[in-house]
């Protein structure tokens, strides 16, 4: 009987199939295909030439600031995002639907157009550029411009994972904490940040993922000096432009393991962010989680 009222509740068979092979056929053609190519064009002259594609200085330098623009990119953007989401889930003040709007702008900017902003302030000709130069400080073309190029294109990806966890779990837990002798830090620490945690890794993955792989902003700001301000995306751009195909594709490999790594590492959260949604839903009351936080008389 159950199975019979299961079989009228989905829908039929053949259409759940036909569904179902859209997708993988999907995947196929626009996600795997294309991927795989990338390593067996890599690989095309033997395992040999792509290292030796890869150890290439130009390769290594490229590397080597794209996981420094990263390196320097995600830690901001994880301080705003922080800070963004706590004021914006826990406060009301005036400007707070503007200060969201904000935070979407590199979406809905397209990334040449922002490349383009900072060469306008910093350019020899830009808003604070004859200051800049006169100084002795390179910002476009160097790569401090990369650097805050790259936080601009990411800086939304951490603010826009925790504010909705932050508005989900509400209130409750630090006014608990607060009223059972938590101070601010403690609370935010020992309450929020647990809550929170998953979200947050979530949104520095992505955040990583969008910074290592920028290309439209960078490429604005970078000048394009090989060995100096080619990030990989740049550089497998350079390479294929020569007719350098293997090269290129062995660059781009790179690019292409970090993505996947990413994924994995992405996968992994996003599954854990699912469990504590879960688990939220069935929580203790708040006086009794901001307790077992270690709060209230011992």
């Amino acid at each position: 009987m159950s199975d019979l009222r299961r079989s009228k509740l989905t829908e039929p068979r053949l259409l759940r199939w036909a569904i179902t092979a859209v997708v993988l056929l999907f995947l196929t053609l626009f996600l795997i295909i294309p991927l795989a190519s990338v390593f067996v064009a890599a690989f095309e002259k033997g395992a040999e030439a792509y290292f030796a594609a890869i150890r290439e200085p130009d390769a290594k330098a490229a590397l080597n600031l794209t996981l420094l623009a990263a390196a320097i990119a995600v830690p901001f953007n994880l301080v705003f995002g922080v800070c963004a989401g706590w004021a914006i889930a826990k406060f009301d003040f005036p400007g707070k639907s503007l200060l969201t709007t904000l935070i979407d702008l590199p979406f809905a900017v397209s990334p040449v157009i922002s490349g383009m902003l900072f060469v306008l302030l910093f350019g020899r000709n830009g808003v604070f550029g004859p200051w800049v130069f006169d100084h002795g400080i390179r910002i476009v073309y160097a790569v401090p411009g990369i650097v805050l190029a790259t936080i601009f294109v990411s800086f939304p990806f951490v603010a826009r994972e925790i504010i909705p966890m932050m508005e989900a779990a509400g209130n409750d837990e630090e006014e608990a904490a607060v009223v059972l002798g938590a101070s601010g830090l403690q609370t935010f620490v020992r309450v929020t940040l647990p809550n929170i945690k998953w979200g947050l890794l979530y949104g520095v993955i992505l955040c990583n993922a969008r910074a290592m792989g920028e290309f439209g902003a960078v490429s604005v700001v970078s000048g394009h000096i090989r060995g100096v301000t080619n990030t990989l995306p740049l550089q497998v751009e350079v390479l294929y432009n020569e007719y350098n195909f293997q090269a290129a594709f062995a660059v781009a490999s790179l690019l292409a393991f970090l993505a996947l790594v990413t994924l994995v590492v992405k996968t992994i959260a996003e599954r854990r962010v699912e469990q504590v949604v879960r688990v939220k839903g069935e929580t203790a009351p708040a006086h009794a989680t901001a307790g077992a936080a270690g709060f209230g008389p011992r």
